[in-house]
């Protein structure tokens, strides 16, 4: 029988339950008639919570409430949109530490990571607000005497997101506060390993979209596997743009299908990272740099160092610093002051040690 770990507090606070969360959220309810799963801590394996996965049809009914929302959303002044968005970065500043508790607890990369994640989330909002406020075209000169030209952008539409489990929070706010205040309406499909962060996220943005009277639809979001809803964003059409943060060889997929059917993507893929140590090189500074480089986020990130290519005069002496350093790094709970938390997949673990 499977441990479960009680988070009553941290779970109200955020507006989640410790049984059944509805996982598919289309601007005005949030509903579910797919399968219950039960959502792990990788640090015990203990179930920390249960979210209910999309359908088909869920997802149809979903995107049917964004494609209503986006010309009412696009209409609205870039300033309004700007507005929304800061006020989402105010309620991610009063719930930072739960949300970084959140995320420790189900992706497993330390607190301080946690809410350092959540803080990029609040510094893009702060940043998308100022650009909503200098969003501009072009006046060029014409050909033809008497006329100018002008330029305007126009806001895409419908914009998929697909986030990855090692930044459950952060990825999204990337790509939907800069979304959000060019007009277009997001819609979020978020790892399936975190799908507790997900809910928690989509219900923080409805608060704010409620309290504004914003159009349905704006912010729509779906729990589910990439297999069956993930495959649903690369072939529908009303999907102008899909932004896809994973693996490489996934990433080919999403490339290859979004842009069969003549859409665009963003992809931010997986690294194969190395590090140049010359031998003019400041010691402390490259070991503090390639420690860090592997041992953040459990070295699950795109930009994790791999590889130390180490000039000869100084190779004896960086490893044997190394060793030294990686014997006093521990491992264990995400929550407890230390450097390295908990893998996130077994297979992760495997492909590591």
């Amino acid at each position: 029988m499977e441990k479960t770990c009680k988070n009553t507090t941290l779970f109200k606070d955020l507006d989640l339950s410790e049984s059944d969360n509805l996982g598919v959220y289309d601007g005005k309810e949030f509903y579910a008639n797919g399968n219950l799963k039960d959502c792990h801590s990788p640090h015990d394996n203990s179930v920390i919570g249960r979210a209910k996965e999309g359908t088909k049809e869920d997802y149809e009914r979903m995107m049917k409430s964004a494609m209503s929302a986006k010309e009412v959303w696009g209409n609205m002044p870039a300033p309004e949109r700007g507005e929304i968005v800061r006020q989402i970065g105010l309620e991610l500043r009063k719930q930072k530490v739960n949300l970084g508790k959140l995320i420790s607890l189900e992706m497993g990369k330390i607190f301080a990571e946690g809410c350092g994640e959540v803080q990029e989330a609040i510094d893009m909002c702060d940043y998308a607000c100022g650009l909503s406020r200098s969003l501009r075209g072009q006046v060029l000169p014409s050909e033809r005497p008497g006329h100018v030209l002008l330029e305007q952008w126009n806001p895409l539409g419908l914009i998929g997101v697909i986030t990855a489990f090692n930044f459950p929070c952060a990825v999204l706010f990337w790509n939907t506060c800069i979304s959000m205040i060019c007009g277009n309406c997001t819609v979020w499909k978020g790892a399936s390993s975190t799908s507790m962060v997900t809910m928690a996220i989509t219900r923080l943005i409805h608060k704010v979209l409620s309290a504004n009277n914003a159009p349905a639809g704006v912010f729509v979001s779906i729990v589910g596997a990439g297999r069956t809803i993930g495959n649903l964003f690369l072939d529908d059409e009303r999907l102008k743009l899909v932004s896809f943060t994973g693996s490489t060889w996934i990433g080919r997929t999403v490339s290859e299908r979004v842009h069969k059917r003549f859409g665009s993507t963003i992809l931010e893929l997986g690294g194969n990272n190395s590090v140049v140590v010359m031998d003019d090189a400041d010691f402390e500074l490259a070991m503090k740099a390639v420690v860090f480089g592997s041992v953040g986020t459990c070295g699950q990130r795109c930009t994790s160092t791999r590889r130390v290519f180490i000039h000869e005069s100084l190779y004896e002496r960086f490893k044997a610093k190394m060793i030294e350093i990686y014997k006093t790094v521990k491992i264990g709970d995400p929550l407890k002051k230390i450097p390295h938390g908990s893998i996130t997949y077994q297979r992760g673990h495997q492909r590591i040690y």
